[in-house]
């Protein structure tokens, strides 16, 4: 039942609601102490008046068994001073007057009824062996008892008992009133705090209404406009535009590189199929007139139209594979790195060769690691080959492999062209170039190191690249050297 119930809470809208649980809260602040001070103040009347009723009745009852013992009223209750005395006492108090003898007889009692009969009660016992003074409250039928020794003044022996009744009916009757009266006043304080609740919780999530705007404003779509809204009332909702704003330039920054991605895809299918287009045609409109060689060269630039777009779209694939929201499997093995960069390399070396760049591989320790070494082969391979493609004739790249206690580090440095600063973080996206006419020049898609990066991510690593324009690049990779780490 308990677990259905808070369930049922976390499920109602009003429950879960900010304005509604600051609005609860300052009404029960309101509230609370006011209910709290009505029942102190009335409890402490009540506990005062009764203090100052037992006390009173208390000192009158002792007056009044002083005066019987000095008047031996236990050998002559006839005494009409004495009775007078004891009846106005129990009509002051509108109480009972009980007058009992060493020997636990009543023999007096100003109703009338009990005279002759026999007592026996834990007040008058210990009264009569204590010399104490007794009281009891019965809060049921709203009177308070007091129990007083009378002692012999020449003795001090005690030789009968005093028993006063008093009704609390007007103590009763005041409590109520008061009751009554601060239930009015709390009434009021409640109505006053529910509108200071009310005014205080509308107030103080105004400026989150504002974001709540600003954040409904882009539910059709993206709005350029809400980066101009400002919250700067607290330092939360300061903060929450502010991280709003970001949210909304990473948006529109995946929205413009959505449609460049489509433009670039586009445009790169579409230029390899218009060059076989423009080739071919020349082919049929020459007809026979197209000698051998001609129609030679033709055909070669065809393939190599046709090796371009097959690029393309083995690139895409792979990034199709190799996207991390899809969550590719992956063949893990133990495999050594540095025989794998080795291999890299001597791949490379004729690449390199012929574009006047020295490929340099150094490996500080033998490493071996749990890889797929088929797609991480092709990582490296991608920064690689960028490292000799965009560098200078004469200059060099050079591969390192380190490792420590838990990650293999790979280094593939260049003497190129380097990255602006401005394109270090976009080197990645796909279909991006830092240099467009350099890249077509040699052939490059802008989708090596979006496939680089993503198959480093599957094996749980990291790049990070570092350069210096006209000084070259560095790419750092660190692979854990297991994937259960």
């Amino acid at each position: 039942m308990k677990i259905f119930f808070t369930r049922l809470l976390q499920n109602v809208r009003l429950y879960r609601s900010l304005r509604f649980r600051i609005f609860l809260i300052v009404l029960l602040i309101g509230i609370i102490p006011s209910f709290i001070m009505r029942i102190l103040m009335v409890r402490g009347y009540e506990s005062r008046a009764m203090s100052q009723k037992i006390s009173e009745v208390t000192n009158q009852s002792a007056i009044v068994a002083a005066h019987l013992a000095r008047t031996d009223y236990f050998s002559d209750t006839s005494d009409p001073v004495i009775n007078d005395e004891l009846i106005q006492m129990s009509n002051l108090y509108d109480g009972r007057i009980l007058v009992i003898n060493d020997a636990y007889q009543i023999i007096k009692d100003t109703y009338g009824k009990s005279q002759g009969r026999y007592i026996v009660s834990g007040e008058v016992i210990s009264c009569m062996n204590g010399s104490r003074n007794m009281s009891s409250q019965d809060e049921e039928n709203r009177y308070l008892e007091i129990t007083v020794p009378i002692l012999d003044e020449s003795t001090g022996g005690v030789y009968g008992a005093l028993v006063a009744s008093a009704s609390t009916d007007g103590i009763h009757d005041n409590v109520e009133i008061m009751n009554r009266r601060a239930v009015v006043v709390e009434v009021v304080i409640a109505l006053v705090v529910l509108i200071i609740a009310s005014a205080l919780a509308s107030t103080l999530l105004r400026p989150f209404d504002k974001v709540i705007k600003a954040v409904d404003s882009v539910k059709e779509g993206f709005d350029p406009g809400v980066r101009d809204i400002e919250v700067p009332d607290y330092t939360e909702t300061r903060d929450i535009m502010e991280a709003f704003h970001h949210l909304m330039s990473r948006m529109k920054e995946v929205d413009d590189t959505r449609d460049e991605f489509v433009a670039n895809v586009s445009h790169e299918l579409k230029t390899p199929l218009a060059s076989m287009k423009v080739l071919s045609d020349s082919l049929i409109q020459g007809g026979d007139a197209v000698d051998a060689g001609t129609y030679r060269e033709f055909m070669l630039d065809i393939a190599e139209e046709v090796d371009r777009e097959n690029r393309i779209i083995n690139n895409l694939l792979s990034l199709v594979k190799l996207d991390k929201n899809r969550s590719p499997e992956l063949n893990l093995e133990p495999r050594d790195l540095s025989k794998m960069l080795r291999q890299l390399v001597k791949t490379l070396t004729p690449l390199a060769k012929e574009a006047e760049v020295d490929l340099i591989y150094e490996e500080k320790i033998p490493v071996e690691a749990e890889i797929d070494e088929t797609k991480l082969s092709l990582a490296i391979m991608n920064l690689m080959e960028n490292a000799i493609k965009y560098n200078k004739k004469g200059g060099w790249v050079r591969v390192t492999l380190d490792a420590d206690m838990q990650f293999a580090v790979i280094n593939v440095s260049d003497s190129g062209m380097g990255i602006p600063e401005e394109s270090i973080n976009r080197i990645y996206d796909r279909f991006y170039r830092v240099d467009k006419s350099h890249s077509r020049e040699i052939g490059g898609t802008g989708l090596g190191l979006a496939i680089t990066r993503n198959a480093i991510l599957l094996h749980r690593g990291a790049i990070k690249a570092s350069s210096i324009v006209g000084e070259g690049t560095t790419f750092t990779v660190k692979i854990p050297l297991r994937m259960d780490i």
